[in-house]
């Protein structure tokens, strides 16, 4: 079953950014959409603070009831591969 995660945050050029991210077969898939751009962005990697982000997220919403713990545990997984 599909679950998304999504949030706006204004970037450092003032352009609001909305971030998506979707927990599907056990991987993430991030989509960016810049206030500024017509089309989504599949294809930039996540920044650190991206990751940050949303481990911060997912960490609410389990304490909340709303997440799964398996999905805190391959964000913390799959933040911990992308840094190295």
């Amino acid at each position: 079953m599909r679950r998304q995660i999504c949030w706006t945050e204004r970037m450092e050029d003032g352009v609001k950014r909305e971030t998506r991210v979707t927990f599907h077969g056990g991987g993430l898939k991030w989509q960016f959409k810049r206030a500024d751009r017509a089309e989504w962005d599949y294809d930039s990697p996540p920044t650190a603070e991206d990751w940050a982000d949303l481990e911060e997220r997912v960490e609410g919403r389990y304490r909340r009831k709303r997440a799964p713990l398996k999905d805190l545990e391959l964000v913390r997984k799959l933040r911990q591969q992308a840094s190295a």
